[in-house]
């Protein structure tokens, strides 16, 4: 495989990113890989928690003949923007001109190309999954314009809908999810605390939502700590079903049974919403971050797990599945 450098605008900034080709000639199947939240570079590293989700499924991928395009979010790594200004909308509007310009690339074929996200950018996924685009239909008329007697015919913008630990309720039932599955894995000594202060973390967490709701800044001080309010605001409201109800294109869903961030039953949900064909696995000790976690789940973990690779068989699902569906005998 090899690595192109290609860059792309959105919004008026200038996104930068890899595109990662395999070995022969194309031109090539692709997926546009989307990471986790938060300030987080083209290969999901944070710089205090450097993940590697998107940039070893680049490699995997590149091994079964895939190509990918990976990018920097907005203010962060090679991107220029500032990432606490920029809300939860507009990183779809960045990930929908991050597709086109993955689609326009002469090494590949635009009518096998995937999306792939990962947690948040599993959400961006679907949202840019159930976008179609017109497709005129024989002897519609001609010209630039859709002109006289055009189709209504559409097709959807991608081939393949890759979900990595999607979620599947309203942002603000899942970040309430969150907190009730959180307090009991705190460590002993936090939770004394908040014992010894009577505070209830679910009714803390729902409070300062309320806080947030009133804020109408791009980023505001909540607990004394300067916050994303305008992504917040725009995830608390945000209901993934209403996406996932708009994408024919094959899906796959796969979360860890001992996913803190987001329900594993969450997949159940999924199934229920998308139309087209849905395949879903939960993996018994997979986490958040897909990596395997004996023992009770904890965020704990994390940094230690993170020195490890990607789940082996997470690669392997999602490798397998994207080659099957973006053959040319699928698209035929």
């Amino acid at each position: 495989m090899h690595d192109i450098d290609l860059t792309f605008d959105s919004a008026g900034h200038r996104f930068a990113g890899t595109l990662t080709l395999p070995e022969g000639d194309g031109p090539f199947p692709a997926a546009l890989l989307l990471p986790g939240s938060g300030p987080v570079d083209r290969d999901s590293d944070h710089r205090r928690l450097p993940l590697k989700v998107t940039r070893e499924l680049a490699e995997a991928l590149a091994a079964a003949g895939i190509a990918t395009y990976r990018y920097d979010k907005r203010g962060v790594g090679a991107s220029t923007g500032e990432f606490l200004a920029t809300g939860f909308l507009e990183g779809m509007t960045d990930a929908a001109a991050a597709l086109a310009a993955l689609r326009s690339r002469p090494e590949i074929d635009p009518s096998r190309v995937a999306v792939a996200g990962h947690s948040e950018g599993a959400l961006i996924a679907a949202n840019l999954a159930a976008t179609v685009e017109p497709s005129r239909e024989p002897g519609s008329g001609s010209g630039d314009g859709p002109g006289p007697g055009a189709g209504t015919a559409a097709r959807p913008v991608v081939a393949a809908v890759v979900l990595l630990s999607p979620s599947a309720k309203p942002g603000a039932e899942t970040l309430r999810w969150q907190a009730e599955r959180l307090a009991p894995s705190m460590p002993a000594a936090v939770r004394w605390l908040l014992r010894l202060t009577r505070t209830d973390l679910v009714t803390k967490v729902l409070k300062n939502h309320e806080r947030i709701r009133r804020t109408t800044t791009d980023v505001a001080r909540i607990g004394g700590v300067r916050i994303n309010a305008r992504w917040t605001r725009e995830f608390l409201d945000h209901d993934p079903v209403a996406d996932l109800g708009g994408i024919h294109a094959p899906v796959l869903a796969v979360t860890g049974e001992k996913d803190l961030q987001v329900d594993p039953a969450d997949l159940a949900r999924v199934a229920d919403s998308v139309p087209g064909p849905v395949e879903t696995h939960v993996i018994p000790d997979l986490d958040h971050i897909l990596r395997r976690q004996p023992g009770p789940p904890s965020l704990r973990a994390y940094r230690r797990e993170a020195r490890e690779p990607v789940d082996a068989q997470v690669k392997a699902i999602v490798t397998g599945w994207l080659t099957e569906r973006l053959s040319p005998d699928a698209r035929s």
